[in-house]
């Protein structure tokens, strides 16, 4: 497989029907926890960025599908996200059950919140103080 696509629908041509099926899933649940988000290919998956920084990415393997919501969205969601295996930032989603896109949606907007709260912060340290 390549490691460098154009664009979602290239990278997910690449998979098996089944696994299409679920990164559309996932692609769907991103949108609608992150309507304003920008979609595009970083580190050769499909990635979603707001206010030019990252939000979430995913992507698709043998046996699941990985989803790295940063640190921050992982930390958040500790509890939840336990019963996964994990790294740092990343939690990898089993092909042989369902795919949480309730919780993938929960954890997309916070990193929404997160991000649309540091935009804040940046502009009002350019504005400096009144």
């Amino acid at each position: 497989m390549p490691n460098s696509y154009k664009d979602f629908e290239e990278y997910q041509r690449n998979f098996p029907a089944p696994i299409r099926e679920l990164l559309g899933q996932v692609r769907e649940a991103v949108r609608r926890a992150a309507p304003g988000a920008t979609e595009g290919i970083s580190y050769g998956m499909p990635a979603f960025k707001l206010n030019g920084k990252p939000l979430v990415y995913f992507a698709a393997f043998k046996n699941h599908i990985g989803f790295y919501a940063t640190p921050t969205g992982h930390r958040e969601f500790a509890a939840e996200l336990a019963a996964y295996k994990q790294g740092k930032g990343s939690v990898q989603f089993p092909l042989d059950r369902p795919i949480p896109l309730a919780l993938i949606e929960r954890i997309t907007r916070f990193r929404v919140c997160e991000n649309l709260l540091a935009a804040s912060a940046a502009k009002n340290r350019k504005a400096g103080p009144a």
